[in-house]
């Protein structure tokens, strides 16, 4: 079995605001920066051999203040795309219809245009089956995967069945842990992942993490 480390990327200045930011390519703000900082001692006593990150800003530079080199980019771990939700503040969404943005955060709905919840967890389990599959092949026994809250929610609900309407979105600067079988056909088959830790975060908000 391969450790798996999932982190969500620190705060953005939208993450701050509650704008939805989807595939909108923005850099961490300095709180995002400070709680990455406070997750890093507990990355590196995990010590990850092999390391992934999307190939957005936010979460390269997320892997760079936790003091670890990516050996790829993947875009198969980019967050979701939004169209039309993308900039948009969440408080305006639900109150528009609260239900639909309920419904969009449990992976049942998805706006005009958008990725679909379906279409984000099929790229997503396969980027990270990949990358198991490669940290295995280089010897390394650790895999750290830097993301994004959706892709986090959708390997989670794929791997291990937890359903994103009974959690909360992670928190930013966030890991959650599972063990993986590197040669498992799909890491959504039975057995082939199983949950050690979720939604861990040293510097956690007071207030409901941003989506």
């Amino acid at each position: 079995m391969t450790r798996l480390i999932l982190v969500r990327h620190g705060e953005t200045e939208w993450n701050g605001e509650r704008r939805l930011q989807g595939q909108q390519d923005i850099g961490l703000s300095e709180a995002g920066r400070r709680q990455v900082a406070a997750l890093a001692e507990t990355v590196r006593y995990l010590d990850p051999g092999y390391v992934v990150t999307s190939a957005l800003r936010r979460t390269r530079e997320t892997a760079e203040v936790l003091g670890v080199s990516p050996h790829a980019r993947d875009p198969r771990l980019n967050e979701a795309y939004l169209a039309g939700w993308e900039g948009r503040y969440s408080a305006q969404i639900k109150e528009e219809d609260g239900g639909v943005y309920a419904a969009w955060r449990a992976g049942r709905f998805h706006p005009p245009g958008a990725e679909s919840f379906g279409e984000l967890t099929d790229r997503v389990v396969e980027g990270i089956g990949a990358a198991a599959r490669r940290a295995h092949a280089d010897g390394h026994g650790t895999l750290l995967a830097v993301t994004h809250g959706g892709p986090v929610r959708a390997f989670l609900l794929a791997a291990v069945g937890l359903d994103p309407a009974r959690t909360v979105p992670s928190h930013p600067a966030s890991l959650s842990i599972l063990d993986v079988d590197p040669g498992a056909a799909s890491l959504t088959e039975p057995g082939a992942a199983r949950l050690r830790l979720f939604n861990y975060s040293p510097a956690m908000s007071p207030l409901d993490p941003p989506d």
